[in-house]
């Protein structure tokens, strides 16, 4: 029996960094997929509602229960020391929700936290760099 999908992607992502020294961009996908279990879709419900799009589809990265969904993360290097002090802004208000998710350096979710639009626009718009403490004054996920 082969390990599902997500276990497959991180295993291969791992042997790439320490072979390579870094590793691949697997980051983004990884965090829509976990958001979304996050949500309570399942596996067959993230399939479905990822079908058609591609992976530079605009605005919101999946639809659920009549929301769309941005979500942005974040991966320390592993490095000795290494940890994240700047976040993902988004770059447009076409969506309902953000959802951040920040990772240990072998992809598990550490902590996510959602932000509605509005709030979010309200909170960040102005501002030019946004740190993990910034998302941490949303709803916390996990």
């Amino acid at each position: 029996m082969h390990p599902p999908l997500r276990t497959q992607l991180v295993q291969a992502a791992l042997a790439w960094q320490q072979s390579t020294g870094v590793a691949p961009a697997i980051t983004a996908a990884l965090s829509e997929y976990d958001a979304a279990h996050l949500l309570g879709m399942t596996d067959e419900d993230y399939r479905r509602c990822r079908m058609g799009q591609t992976a530079v589809t605009q605005g919101a990265d999946f639809a659920w229960q009549g929301l769309r969904y941005q979500v942005k993360a974040n991966r320390p290097s592993g490095s000795p020391g290494s940890r994240v002090t700047l976040v993902p802004k988004a770059r447009n208000y076409d969506w309902d929700s953000l959802i951040w998710v920040l990772y240990d350096r072998f992809y598990v979710v550490q902590e996510a936290w959602s932000w509605e639009v509005a709030m979010y626009r309200a909170a960040f718009h102005a501002m030019k760099r946004l740190s993990p403490d910034d998302y941490r004054r949303g709803t916390r996920l996990t």
